[in-house]
């Protein structure tokens, strides 16, 4: 029986979640369908662009994604500080770009004069202005708003109802920088995994694609939540790595996922800083999905999420076993 959400995100614990949706009816969200023939590969630009624009909207920020075939991955980082610190106004101009609020709303958002009203009529707005303000950081609403504008444009174009999407998608806390490292590598080289791409530069509607070709022009896209700038410091919303060790790391992985490379690339340091074998390394992100259920990290992190979140037990394989765990440092 599938866990409440409030089982699976502990914001306490950790902003970083990786989400999963997939398709049911055996449809093909883009690629080519092998049956009929039929490409739908223009529906992953579909996707991508809905997803960045939810970026812009949400207070959610976009670490990674991949739209393959049948099913979409996302890393988010949930910045709840800043839904919290926007203005009333802020609050009504983000959400209204994705949705018409109330005609009072509308109202009195043009005037900005809500203030002003009888305590009686400030109430509908304020009500109004609290939950938008709560969706703003909500993983269930992004991704709801991610997956309905998709599902009923698929549907239009197949000429069908019905669900496009499973009932739920999956989410994964990621609990500590080792879990969120290995997550971010799994999910952009998951073309590269499958077989569909060969490269990160080839692996189209993808996150890595996007920050390479930033990359090449010295800049990290504003559409994704950005590395850290500085080895030593950690800034304000920024992931905690450098860009520049991390395309070391998806370098240095998707080369070990083609067996045939002939160039060996020494391990990272960073690899080494999480003190892991190059092994232990790769099978941790050839399998993560397989590896955790709702939430992945050190065996501490585990048992801290495992009660905040009142679960009875939280899956770790015992093949591969807790990220403190898996085999020798290098």
């Amino acid at each position: 029986m599938p866990q409440p959400r409030k089982h699976q995100i502990s914001l306490a614990d950790t902003p970083y979640y990786h989400c999963v949706s997939r398709c049911v009816r055996r449809a093909f969200l883009c690629g080519e369908d092998k049956y009929s023939g039929k490409s739908y590969e223009h529906r992953r630009q579909w996707v991508e662009d809905r997803l960045l624009l939810l970026a812009s909207v949400f207070c959610i920020d976009v670490c990674a994604y991949a739209v393959m075939s049948n099913h979409v991955h996302v890393v988010l980082h949930v910045n709840k500080i800043q839904a919290l610190n926007l203005s009333d106004y802020d609050v009504i101009e983000r959400w209204q770009k994705i949705h018409k609020p109330t005609e009072l709303v509308q109202q009195l958002f043009t005037n900005q004069n809500w203030h002003t009203l009888p305590e009686n009529q400030q109430e509908p707005v304020t009500n109004a202005i609290s939950t938008y303000r709560k969706r703003l950081y909500d993983i269930s609403w992004f991704m709801r708003e991610l997956n309905e504008p998709i599902a009923r444009q698929a549907n239009q174009e197949d000429d069908c109802t019905g669900h496009f999407w499973e009932g739920r998608f999956k989410s994964q806390a990621l609990l500590d920088e080792k879990a969120l490292a290995a997550c971010l590598v799994y999910v952009d080289l998951n073309p590269i995994r499958t077989q569909i791409a060969s490269s990160p530069e080839s692996s189209m509607h993808t996150s890595i694609k996007k920050r390479l070709n930033a990359f090449q022009k010295g800049y990290q896209p504003p559409s994704l939540m950005p590395f850290k700038q500085g080895p030593s410091l950690k800034q304000h919303n920024q992931l905690p790595f450098t860009l520049v060790d991390y395309m070391q790391l998806i370098h240095f992985s998707a080369q070990r996922f083609r067996r045939c490379a002939k160039n060996k690339i020494v391990p990272p340091t960073i690899v080494k800083t999480f003190g892991k074998s190059e092994s232990a390394w790769l099978e941790l992100i050839y399998n993560f999905e397989d590896v955790f259920g709702v939430a992945a990290g050190e065996s501490e992190s585990m048992e801290r999420f495992r009660q905040n979140t009142g679960r009875a037990w939280l899956k770790s394989t015992r093949t591969i076993r807790p990220l403190s765990l898996v085999a020798n440092p290098v």
